[in-house]
């Protein structure tokens, strides 16, 4: 238990750290906006542009890693639209919103930052590869049914405005410049390269204080319905429908596997109150990721005594 809290201790105290500073006025909202911006627009590209250009393209075109990753996030995707569409009786648009909330991880602020200190370098791939199916797939399909939800007929023109937008995002241009770098076999001169490297470095550390930082102020009180939903989604079902889908597809490197399981356990994406504001959403969405970080300290630590006891994990 010593050697998972090893891992988990130092995650949440960086989450902690980064809420007390804003709780006691260490950094104000634009500040932590500020290192938000830092991390979505240069730290996390440069790890992802790293993690690609470093390998051979036989090894970043993982197919039965992104197979499984995108059938067991849409499998997910499909339970959760499923119950707050028949279950609960909400909106197609609510449905969406919380579905996308229990089948897209917080790859990059928490996810990368838990399997890199169990798994080391492959943490980056995987974020990587897992990106690609969240941003081209999950992200845009939740979004064009929740529009079309309000809209009627529209969501198919969302998933084009998204997909324009997604041309744009600096983590989807740093992809197509490290699959480029790897399909030529290419490398930066030294001097660009060791700027990558100390980008990169900053990622984790960096993302996980703007999580903690971004909590404070949020409320969870009157959500319990969502909470529930979302948590058991998120942090329950999406781990073990991607331990099933990683089983099932054949060819699936073990070391990928563990990855697969860690950024599935991560609590949902920051910008999930954001993405859920267009439709009124933002409270109950706010509310599902304070819930889920917190709990997602003791389900993340279960998880990886569980991988110990399988042998999955050193040490």
């Amino acid at each position: 238990m010593l050697a998972v809290l090893s891992i988990t201790a130092p995650i949440f105290i960086l989450i902690g750290l980064g809420f007390l500073s804003a709780r006691v006025g260490l950094v104000n909202r634009e500040q932590v906006r500020g290192m938000g911006t830092f991390v979505i627009y240069f730290a996390l590209p440069a790890l992802v542009f790293k993690a690609l250009a470093e390998r051979s393209l036989s090894e970043v075109l993982n197919g039965p890693y992104l197979a499984a990753y995108a059938m067991a996030s849409l499998s997910l995707f499909g339970i959760g639209l499923l119950v707050a569409r028949r279950w609960r009786g909400l909106n197609l648009s609510s449905s969406a919103i919380l579905a996308m909330g229990m089948a897209v991880p917080n790859s990059g602020f928490v996810g990368y930052p838990i399997a890199v200190m169990v798994i080391g370098p492959t943490a980056a791939l995987a974020m990587a590869l897992g990106m690609l199916v969240e941003n081209l797939l999950m992200v845009p399909l939740a979004l064009a049914l929740a529009e079309a939800g309000q809209q009627g007929g529209r969501g198919w023109t969302v998933v084009r405005e998204t997909a324009l937008r997604l041309l744009r995002n600096p983590l989807i241009i740093a992809i197509v410049l490290g699959l480029v770098m790897s399909m030529l076999a290419l490398r930066l001169p030294t001097v660009p390269a060791r700027v990558i490297d100390m980008l990169a470095a900053a990622s984790a550390p960096v993302a996980l204080f703007v999580i903690g930082a971004t909590l404070n102020g949020m409320k969870v009180g009157g959500m319990a319905a969502d909470l529930a939903q979302t948590s058991i989604g998120k942090l329950i079902l999406h781990p073990l429908l991607m331990f099933a889908a990683l089983a099932l597809v054949p060819g699936i490197d073990p070391t990928l596997m563990v990855a697969g399981l860690l950024f599935a356990s991560a609590p949902m994406m920051s910008v999930f109150p954001i993405l859920g504001q267009r439709f009124g959403l933002e409270e109950r969405c706010a509310a599902s990721l304070v819930g889920c970080t917190v709990l997602a300290f003791f389900s993340v630590s279960i998880l990886l005594v569980l991988l110990r006891w399988q042998g999955l994990l050193p040490g």
